[in-house]
């Protein structure tokens, strides 16, 4: 197979984009059209089935228009894929990464992250990089934001102490009227909190808690990455299933059937008349 290069691929979703905002067509064509366009990698877009990237994004209501960060994007750039040339003419897109000194995976994370982004610069060079820390760090200015999107990142923030600051940082950098998006593993209610959060699942409820008490509202749940298969009682935690696979060999056959986790889909509002 012959390797594309990414200046080419950058052309094809420009050119692709472009035609499409031209002819008049909905913003959702646009956006099918990013999540299936050619700049995304096959590891990324493997993973479809299980995140459904385009309704997610049509559920917190991503417009192109939008100024929208995303917490901890990751070094392979999953969401960054689609929401960077879906936003590229007319909105803005912040990466929030973790703290270099927040260990060797998080500075592994965002140099694979640079790299990705400095590979593509017709794509990725109007992303604005920050830096997220709970309420350490500005993840965009102030009142910005149109939408405040984490991905599976709550369980790390009630294992280390700093949801709240976190929720207080999204609060912070969403204009009044503007969404919160959060995805996360869900825990089964009736087990002890303590263990479903070192096993990386985390409380519905609680999460909805954490988010009130900053000042937001919950608008509406989806139950599009609902997984009924997940038993969430494995060695490793959520993290003996896909596409992690902590326990190797042992028993691969049966998570790859079960797929990656049960998850929630929550948004949130920070309220019309807030300052």
């Amino acid at each position: 197979m012959t390797k594309r290069h990414p200046a080419m691929l950058a052309a094809a979703v420009l050119i692709l984009v472009a035609a499409l905002a031209n002819s008049g067509q909905a913003e959702d064509a646009k956006l099918r059209l990013v999540v299936a366009g050619p700049q995304r990698t096959a590891a990324n877009s493997v993973r479809d089935p299980y995140r459904h990237p385009l309704e997610v994004l049509q559920f917190f209501g991503l417009r192109d228009d939008m100024t929208v960060v995303e917490i901890w994007p990751g070094g392979s750039g999953w969401w960054t894929e689609i929401l960077a040339p879906y936003l590229l003419d007319r909105g803005r897109y912040y990466a929030a990464l973790p703290e270099v000194n927040r260990s060797a995976e998080a500075r592994a994370g965002r140099e694979a992250f640079a790299k990705k982004m400095a590979a593509n610069p017709a794509l990725y060079a109007k992303v604005v990089v920050t830096t997220f820390a709970g309420d350490r760090h500005p993840i965009a200015p102030a009142g910005s934001a149109d939408l405040v999107l984490s991905f599976r990142n709550l369980h790390n923030w009630l294992t280390d102490g700093t949801a709240e600051a976190s929720f207080r940082a999204f609060y912070r950098a969403l204009k009044p009227g503007g969404v919160l998006g959060i995805v996360d593993h869900r825990a089964d209610p009736t087990r002890p909190r303590e263990a479903s959060m070192k096993a990386g699942y985390v409380r519905e409820d609680e999460a909805v808690a954490l988010a009130e008490r900053a000042g937001f509202k919950l608008a509406a749940r989806s139950a599009v990455n609902a997984n009924p298969r997940d038993t969430k009682d494995y060695p490793e935690g959520v993290w003996s299933l896909p596409p992690t696979y902590r326990e190797k060999d042992r028993d691969r056959a049966k998570y790859q059937a079960i797929g990656e986790s049960d998850r929630f889909t929550l948004k949130f509002v920070k309220p019309a008349a807030a300052r």
